[in-house]
């Protein structure tokens, strides 16, 4: 059995380049066969903004970019990073891909290898104190996401309800709705999500 670490490089560590986003949006695009106007219908960001992302003049924010790896139907690790197909991969500490937005300091580490048509994300988020992930687009049927609160408090939002969490509450949902997740203590929140695509 071959053995492979997953390394995305420093690069990662900062947030999200708009020159390499911008490259694969444009090279998925493509592939799907999709037009600026398509794919601006089908995942609610506008022409302009996608225009300006492929073209590197743009630096997205993660919701941005989680809107448009559900107009791709990609999640949003498979949008960003790189994809690894061995049996067994070692994710090191200084070589997860971390995307970090840069208007609200949330930061989402990824802790599990990128595998295309592989069903799970294993993911550790943390919210600054007063911050919040923004509000995420609803993914589509089938996927559900598993959170546990690692440290302070969190606000779930989903759809129109609001679940409050303390450390080492645990929360499942069906992720086919909005949902937004907000540091409702002080200082630093932090919190596991595993996204289960259901195999698909």
């Amino acid at each position: 059995m071959e053995r492979r670490e997953a390394r995305e490089g420093a690069t990662t560590v900062a947030a999200v380049s708009s020159g390499r986003l911008g490259g694969r949006v444009r090279e998925l695009r493509g592939r799907r066969g999709l037009t600026l106007e398509a794919l601006a219908e089908r995942s609610g960001v506008s022409r302009a903004m996608i225009s300006k992302l492929e073209r590197g003049e743009k630096n997205p924010t993660l919701v941005v970019a989680a809107k448009l790896a559900e107009g791709l139907g990609v999640t949003l690790s498979q949008l960003v990073g790189m994809e690894e197909r061995r049996e067994v991969v070692v994710v090191r500490k200084e070589g997860r891909m971390v995307m970090r937005d840069p208007e609200t300091g949330f930061e989402r580490q990824l802790l599990s290898p990128t595998f295309v048509g592989r069903g799970v994300e294993f993911v550790r988020n943390t919210i600054p104190e007063g911050s919040t992930s923004g509000e995420f687009p609803p993914h589509r049927k089938g996927v559900a996401e598993h959170v546990v609160v690692e440290r302070g408090r969190l606000r779930v939002t989903l759809g129109g309800e609001e679940y409050l969490l303390e450390e080492g509450d645990a929360l499942y949902f069906e992720a086919d709705m909005t949902h937004r997740f907000d540091n409702a203590g002080e200082g630093e929140c932090s919190y596991y999500l595993v996204i289960s695509s259901g195999g698909s």
